[in-house]
């Protein structure tokens, strides 16, 4: 990897503009690989340079990669005026620049939301003609029917929008379903099963692609992914091999 400027690393890594690393760099607040900084434009290397801020290690990565449990009544996007976003609940120590969630969950629905500055990844994964499968749970009004999981499996007309590609429904309770969809109309789950006259009262997803939710985030929490779980993003089965098992 080609060295790169000091004050432009620590700009990626952070939420700092560069005029801050420079105020950062002349308060003597910057080592690189133990000695102070002195200038703005010194060159680094990402890979093998160590950085501190502040006596703290800062962990250079070119892009970030978080898997955060969604909770309800936030919004996915990076910023917005009238309700916290995801991006919002990142902590400090996790922020940087340009952070933004790859897909988007509506207000109410909650679980795993991925959030990174990586658009070409993003792009990757939303693209339409990639078809990540993406796995939800949803709990209804009324109970399930053979004829949802039918109609399911050959696409449900939603209007203006047209039909939908083929999705999976399994029942795993007589009111709970889990459906896999390879595309994302807006509200599509929740006007699927309008299509036969019930109402999603709880949606959450689980999986995109390979990659699971980890159980053990709390909702509004998130942890960054690990090398081999950015890989199984980029997949296009589901964590099971979709080899799902319900009442049907």
């Amino acid at each position: 990897m080609k060295p790169e400027r000091l004050d432009k690393v620590l700009a990626a890594q952070s939420t700092w503009s560069r005029k801050d690393v420079k105020e950062l760099i002349r308060k003597g607040q910057v080592t690189v690989n133990g000695l102070l900084a002195r200038q703005a434009d010194q060159k680094i290397h990402w890979d093998r340079d160590q950085v501190e801020v502040g006596g703290k290690p800062l962990i250079l990565r070119r892009h970030l990669y978080l898997m955060m449990n969604k909770p309800a009544g936030v919004v996915s996007a990076a910023r917005d005026e009238n309700c916290p976003t995801v991006v919002d609940l990142v902590p400090p120590e996790l922020r940087r620049q340009g952070l933004f969630p790859a897909g988007r969950l509506d207000k109410d629905t909650t679980g795993l939301v991925i959030i990174t500055d990586d658009g070409e990844l993003a792009h990757r994964i939303l693209a339409p003609k990639s078809h990540v499968p993406k796995v939800y749970l949803a709990r209804l009004d009324s109970f399930l029917t053979t004829e949802m999981a039918e109609g399911f499996s050959k696409g449900i007309p939603l209007g203006e929008d047209g039909t939908t590609l083929p999705a999976e429904l399994v029942a795993l309770d007589l009111d709970l379903a889990q459906v896999t969809l390879r595309e994302g109309m807006y509200h599509q789950i929740k006007r699927m099963f309008a299509f036969y006259g019930a109402k999603v009262m709880e949606l959450q997803r689980v999986s995109m692609g390979a990659l699971a939710l980890d159980k053990n985030l709390a909702p509004g929490q998130c942890r960054e992914l690990s090398p081999l779980e950015a890989e199984l993003l980029q997949e296009r089965q589901t964590p099971d091999g979709a080899s799902f098992f319900g009442l049907w």
